[in-house]
């Protein structure tokens, strides 16, 4: 599936990058496909130290130059200056404010120019996730958007990464599944779920995973323009493999 995008779509495809282990696996797979594709990721400016150190240990190790993209200096000036620095503990519009600015913002720009999208999500990561298909419509950003790891478990991961040297973040094996800005960043319990169904807990421990679900809203299949396109696609995506863990079809994507 990646292979297949990549070639068709050359020059208006993607992959937005948080630097999760997802994102990494990713990577891996792209750069082997097509090294010159292009990958990005957000710098909010308050990201872990890990972050940046894994953003130069990906670059050193596959030859590559991630397109990082850094909020707007005058929007954060202005937010700081009328809500402080750490304005997202304050209420949930100062949150969604510090993510407009320092996420979507950004996010919205490294988009410009694309067709398709690629993310590193997985059904099992949430209960937000579990109707999400292998190929959707973004009527957000207006493109298609392709979820190569969709049907992909936690282990099929861990052993994709652990068979092809893949470099992670080291703060996962420290019980942090989605790693974004360091203070709205926790790490969470074994079996608990990334994004609690009910909202419950600590709102700004979870606030990373508001951040996520604003940047990927998405509308599944909403247009009839994209029914029309999905069944051009629907041979390949029939045909598709499982070689080394670039695409699964069936039951496990």
């Amino acid at each position: 599936i990646v292979g297949y995008f990549l070639q068709a779509f050359k020059g208006r495809i993607a992959l937005s990058s948080s630097l999760s282990i997802e994102d990494q696996t990713l990577t891996d797979i792209i750069v082997k496909i097509d090294k010159s594709a292009r990958i990005f990721t957000l710098d909010t400016g308050r990201l872990f130290p890990e972050t940046y150190q894994l953003i130069d240990k990906t670059n050193m190790t596959y030859g590559i130059n991630l397109e990082v993209f850094f909020p707007n200096y005058e929007a954060v000036q202005q937010m700081v200056k009328e809500e402080g620095i750490n304005l997202f503990y304050n209420s949930i519009e100062s949150r969604h404010r510090c993510c407009q600015v320092r996420k979507l913002e950004p996010l919205k720009r490294a988009m410009q120019g694309l067709d398709v999208w690629i993310c590193g999500l997985r059904k099992q990561q949430s209960v937000t996730r579990k109707d999400m298909q292998v190929v959707e419509w973004d009527d957000i950003h207006n493109l298609i958007k392709v979820n190569p790891l969709i049907n992909w478990s936690e282990e099929d991961v861990e052993q994709y990464v652990k068979k092809h040297h893949v470099p992670y973040n080291k703060l996962q094996d420290k019980g942090y599944p989605s790693i974004g800005c360091q203070p709205c960043t926790r790490a969470i319990k074994p079996g608990e779920d990334i994004e609690p169904e009910d909202g419950g807990g600590n709102r700004q421990n979870i606030a990373n995973a508001d951040c996520i679900r604003e940047a990927r809203n998405f509308t599944i299949l909403s247009s009839m323009y994209f029914i029309s396109l999905f069944y051009l696609f629907s041979f390949k995506i029939r045909t598709w493999g499982t070689s080394d863990g670039i695409a699964r079809n069936g039951g496990r994507g």
